[in-house]
């Protein structure tokens, strides 16, 4: 089987200063992924930059809500990036194709299986996937965190071997990255401690990305759970990613993916949280039971409370006594057919273990 990866490009990398389409990275970048392809890498791109270049085209006839903003810049703009995209590839002999995702279209099993089946067939057919989130009909209800979130739902649902973040900064420091004495984390192993990291995490965001270095370090570290290597890299190092793929020492942060596999239902209910329509609440032993490393169905016996109205088959998180959340799963029953289950044994479980993902860490 063909080596399969994701890279994503963050606005910041795609723009300069002034917001407009920073050409020469742009293609820097594209005959980095044209030399893979050509290597026998699938390479599914997940690039930002709609709406950055989108700005540069046209000026608003009246000041507009941030909803109505990102759908003008990012209608113009997203014209512009594919054309660009499709030109730079073209002189390469390699044909892209693009897809405009939402939330929506990962929301069921059905969605989530047509999408993976429409990135397999372009894959099949050597076409380079260009995905970005459809930001023209997205409502904030609906948008992803930033197309980080994107990246890591692409990455699981293709099972691909690596998800390469390209960001404006080498990977994760302990601290400030341009304060005097921060160092970079060169590898993070996601199954052991990961609290001290957690404190190095920054507040930061870039002025073009809704995200930051928090959204891609929990994408990360979810991504890697699920057997998937992580790396963050400075989009502007030089031949970047030829020499990630090869290996080479190149600083940025490797998150170290777990030895165990996850079945592609797990991987959809892992990503599924934006979607869920009620909670689930367990007591202690329940939750210790689920903690632990035996697959464990949540059964009514451990149930204490139902939190929103949902229908069997629909997408819930698991909470323990205190409100925390620690997991997620879908529902074998309704919300009115599980409270009448509270606290019963010898019945059928509200959540298998097939369809729980459960949040390692605590």
């Amino acid at each position: 089987m063909k080596e399969r990866i994701v890279v994503k490009i963050g606005s910041q990398i795609l723009t300069r200063k002034d917001g407009t389409l920073d050409v020469t990275r742009m293609s820097a970048l594209v005959d980095q992924i044209a030399e893979l392809h050509k290597n026998d890498i699938e390479v599914i791109l997940v690039s930002s930059g709609a709406v950055a270049s989108g700005k540069t085209e046209i000026k608003a006839k009246t000041k507009l809500d941030s909803i109505s903003s990102r759908q003008l810049y990012s209608a113009v703009g997203q014209v512009k990036l594919i054309n660009r995209y499709y030109d730079l590839f073209h002189q390469h002999g390699i044909v892209c194709g693009q897809i405009l995702a939402t939330k929506e279209d990962f929301s069921t099993r059905r969605h989530y299986l047509n999408q993976r089946n429409c990135m397999s067939v372009m894959l099949e057919n050597k076409v380079i996937p260009i995905v970005n989130e459809n930001d023209t009909i997205s409502i904030n209800e609906l948008m992803f965190t930033d197309n980080d979130e994107l990246s890591g739902l692409v990455a699981a649902m293709m099972d691909c071997k690596k998800l390469i973040i390209l960001s404006n900064i080498d990977g994760i420091f302990t601290g400030n990255p341009a304060a005097p004495g921060s160092q970079l984390l060169r590898n993070i192993d996601v199954q052991k401690d990961t609290v001290e990291v957690e404190e190095y995490i920054q507040s930061f965001k870039s002025s073009t990305g809704r995200g930051g270095m928090k959204t891609k370090y929990n994408i990360a570290r979810k991504v890697a759970e699920e057997g998937i290597e992580v790396i963050i890299a400075n989009g502007r190092t030089e031949n970047i990613l030829p020499q990630l793929i090869k290996g080479k020492n190149i600083l940025s942060t490797r998150f170290i993916p777990s030895g165990k596999g996850t079945s592609s239902i797990k991987k959809w209910i892992a990503h599924s949280e934006g979607f869920t329509k009620g909670e689930i609440h367990i007591n202690c032993g329940a939750k210790e039971a689920l903690m632990g490393d035996k697959a464990v169905s949540v059964l009514p016996v451990g149930v204490t409370e139902i939190i929103g109205n949902f229908e069997a088959d629909d997408i819930v998180r698991i909470m323990d006594e205190t409100g925390k959340y620690i997991g997620i799963g879908r529902s074998s029953y309704s919300s009115d057919e599980v409270r009448k289950l509270i606290g019963k044994s010898n019945k059928k479980p509200v959540i298998h273990y097939d369809y729980l993902y459960i949040e390692k860490k605590l």
